[in-house]
């Protein structure tokens, strides 16, 4: 689950950014503009406020995502009393001093500064202060678009302007889109990204809230996550096809071994860079890629950090074919449809005996990888790697 630091587990990836922030202010934020700033908040209010925590489209940085973590423990723990941590725990260390910084103000007060702040924030993305209530609709996703037409169901990864990057909510809509595709009355299930860029792996701010049980717990948590990921590609009943408008890296390269088609435009690249960040392969990608090119090209990729282009990616076999960027939409989208008028039955029946016999096997690997991943997540290696990625990466 590489991703040039993408790796929706790496519990340390924002220390260079923690290392600097400043909780003492903020100033582009007014947190005493509401009528809040008078007295303090409730704890009806805090809940609200919290819910208008959810509703925020941007990520407000690291610097204030520390501000309401810490500003949220003094509300409900009081000040903080717990032992400072190893300075290797860099992310837990820096919550322990957001938290720490706010000495001994009263948890009503906290309360309110909590309020004020996500109040700023909702303000600031132009919405309203007051909750409204959430669409009931079991096919609403923030992060996805997903639409069925000419009996296709589209899922469009949709953060453009992060490069498609996957945060923790993405991966869960995506399960559960997937999971409403299998069910529904399409004949083909196409992925897809919004914007230039297929995916560029997963976005650096997952895994910035650290659970009570600390790093141990964030790894178990990201594993069973990733295990639930894959296992929806495994058991997909219907075609499954990725459409690659763009570059593609890390988990949206190794899930491409678990689909039936892989279109891409010329311009699409394929990088997996595990090795580089002191990790090991998912997606079943230790299985399938040397199944699909030969056990010495997989190694290029998964062991040796290798970009392929799109063409050097068909050539290898994980990419069906490779169409000009001209015309990589009106010809992939033309012969989508006419797929999806093939008979249903007959398309799905077929995959399931194409894949039945592999089937537990790719179950096998795909806990083999997420057991393997952990441990990796967890290892001095590992965050030597990452951090010499962060230096090398500030540097340019």
């Amino acid at each position: 689950m590489a991703g040039v630091v993408r790796n929706l587990f790496a519990p340390w990836r924002f220390v260079r950014s923690a290392r600097s922030v400043q909780l003492s202010a903020i100033p582009t934020l007014n947190f005493h503009t509401t009528p809040l700033s008078m007295m303090g908040a409730s704890v009806e209010q805090f809940n609200q406020a919290k819910d208008r925590l959810g509703t925020l489209k941007k990520d407000p940085g690291n610097e204030v995502k520390l501000k309401i973590y810490a500003l949220f423990k003094q509300s409900t723990q009081g000040p903080c009393d717990t032992p400072k941590p190893s300075m290797l725990d860099f992310v837990n260390k820096a919550k322990w001093d957001a938290w720490k910084s706010l000495g001994s103000i009263a948890q009503e007060e906290a309360r309110k500064q909590y309020c004020d702040l996500i109040d700023s924030l909702v303000a600031a993305e132009g919405g309203s202060t007051q909750l409204a209530a959430q669409p009931a609709a079991s096919g609403a996703y923030e992060t996805l678009l997903v639409t069925t037409e000419d009996d296709i169901t589209t899922i469009k990864l949709n953060r453009p302007s992060k490069k498609n990057a996957i945060t923790t909510e993405m991966y869960t809509e995506i399960i559960n889109a997937l999971d409403q595709a299998a069910k529904d009355d399409s004949v083909l299930t196409v992925i897809t990204g919004a914007g230039d860029f297929y995916c560029s792996g997963n976005d650096l701010t997952n895994f910035t809230k650290i659970p009570e049980g600390g790093i141990q717990q964030m790894a178990r948590d990201g594993g069973e996550l990733l295990r639930k990921y894959v296992k929806a590609y495994i058991d997909f009943p219907k075609p499954l096809v990725a459409v690659v408008n763009g570059p593609a890296v890390g988990v949206s390269v190794t899930a491409m071994g678990l689909f039936d088609l892989v279109y891409a435009t010329e311009r699409a690249t394929f990088h997996t860079p595990f090795s580089q960040l002191g990790q090991s392969p998912e997606g079943c990608s230790s299985y399938t890629f040397p199944k699909i090119m030969g056990t010495a090209k997989a190694s290029e990729m998964l062991l040796f950090n290798r970009k392929l282009t799109a063409v050097q990616a068909c050539q290898q076999g994980l990419v069906s074919e490779v169409f000009p960027d001209s015309s990589f939409q009106s010809e992939v989208w033309t012969r989508l449809r006419a797929y999806a008028k093939l008979p249903r039955n007959s398309l799905a029946l077929s995959k399931q005996l194409i894949r039945a016999a592999e089937r537990e096997r790719l179950h096998a690997v795909n806990d083999a990888e997420v057991e393997r991943l952990v441990e990796r997540w967890l290892s001095d290696e590992c965050m030597n790697a990452v951090m010499s990625f962060f230096q090398a990466k500030s540097k340019l």
